[in-house]
């Protein structure tokens, strides 16, 4: 991608990260949330959750429905979704309000049951994901290679696998990295940039 695309000036007169275009959802979610440092533990299993959802479909896809998912899904409450049975599912499949795939639909209920025993061990998600923290912080330039996995999304994938969560592979979560903020990919020069 040449550089000149990687940075683009909004109407607003604002420089941004080229991903988010015109569209005000997508520059509200890139300017208040994108990179932004998230701690708390609904938030990070919703970002968590909506990653896996956003599997082959465009995140704006998944943005414009989020309110629907939050509703569905009992604000992402882990206790609450970990609970959810068969008429659930059955529910959920029939909401048109969220992405209607049976796979991630189970996979949400399955990761919600996982958290409550990952949190016992580290005391909350947050606990347990900060440990993959790059130990480098890379800065993206214009000239950067965009990076879709590095070394600590694969590491923490396979570490979720072993622990019997699914849609956690690792592209699904270097984008959970960026958005949570445990990563910072705001091009340079971007205005947003939460650093």
């Amino acid at each position: 991608m040449p550089s000149i695309d990687r940075l683009r000036v909004g109407a607003d007169g604002v420089t941004r990260c080229w991903w988010c275009g015109d569209d005000p959802l997508y520059v509200h979610y890139h300017d208040q949330e994108w990179g932004h440092p998230v701690t708390a533990d609904v938030r990070l299993f919703e970002k968590l959750c909506l990653e896996g959802f956003q599997s082959g479909l465009s995140w704006l896809t998944i943005l414009r429905k989020r309110e629907n998912f939050r509703t569905a899904f009992a604000g992402f409450e882990p206790t609450k979704v970990a609970a959810f049975g068969p008429d659930d599912i059955d529910r959920l499949l029939d909401d048109s309000g969220i992405v209607r795939h049976r796979g991630k639909i189970e996979s949400t209920i399955n990761n919600a049951a996982r958290m409550l025993t990952l949190c016992d061990e580290f005391g909350s998600l947050y606990g347990y994901v900060s440990q993959f923290k790059p130990k480098r912080a890379l800065r993206l330039t214009v000239d950067s290679e965009l990076l879709s996995s590095c070394p600590e999304s694969v590491a923490m994938s396979k570490d979720l696998k072993r622990r019997g969560w699914t849609f956690v592979g690792p592209t699904t979560m270097y984008a959970f990295m960026q958005a949570m903020g445990l990563v910072n990919d705001h091009i340079e020069g971007c205005e947003r940039d939460p650093e």
